[in-house]
């Protein structure tokens, strides 16, 4: 798959009454609540981030993918969406490729993990999905930003309430929040410290 990635977050404090909602707008469950595990690579000096560039290896389930993301050529002028130039396929192993990637010089960088459900709908062009992450839970639209719109009304969230943030950049604004030490946005890393 190769294209450009359109989205925006928001955030949910009712999981299961926005699961309702959803079903309600005539989406159908597509996965259940299943845990995603993502590993971001890059030289240890950090040089695809300096291009404003992500490698990531991703297992969500039983399935393992491979993801190359960047800022399209011709930045798009309207910020309110977060847009991308996405180039990403399925793999048979991830270990094998985590590897490939230590030999050429990439090394893990950033670990991030959700439970992702997915709902998707036959009369529409895109795709819902809600993340329960270590740092809170997040609705995620992907789709042409007439669909987005015309979802988050449908929704009652205002384009205010929304964020082009990606998890990683959530993630260093909840631990300057929070003081936590963690450094990568596991469940584990994330737990509360107790005294």
């Amino acid at each position: 798959m190769h294209g450009a990635e359109i989205e925006l977050k928001f955030p949910v404090s009712d999981p299961l009454a926005f699961s309702r909602r959803v079903e309600a707008l005539g989406f159908h469950l597509q996965t259940e609540r299943t845990l995603e595990q993502n590993t971001l690579y890059d030289s240890p000096t950090r040089d695809l981030q300096a291009r404003r560039q992500i490698l990531r290896l991703r297992t969500y389930g039983s399935h393992c993918t491979v993801t190359h993301k960047r800022q399209p050529a011709t930045p798009n002028a309207d910020v309110h969406y977060k847009t991308r130039i996405e180039t990403e396929s399925g793999i048979d192993d991830c270990d094998a490729l985590a590897e490939i990637f230590l030999q050429l010089g990439y090394v893990p960088v950033f670990h991030y993990e959700k439970f992702r459900t997915e709902w998707a709908s036959a009369d529409t062009p895109g795709h819902l999905v809600l993340d329960e992450t270590p740092i809170g839970t997040w609705a995620e639209l992907e789709g042409d930003p007439a669909w987005i719109d015309s979802i988050m009304e449908r929704l009652g969230i205002a384009i205010e309430d929304s964020t082009t943030l990606s998890y990683g950049r959530l993630f260093l604004n909840w631990k300057n929040a929070t003081g936590s030490p963690a450094q990568h946005m596991t469940f584990e890393a994330c737990q509360p410290v107790t005294a």
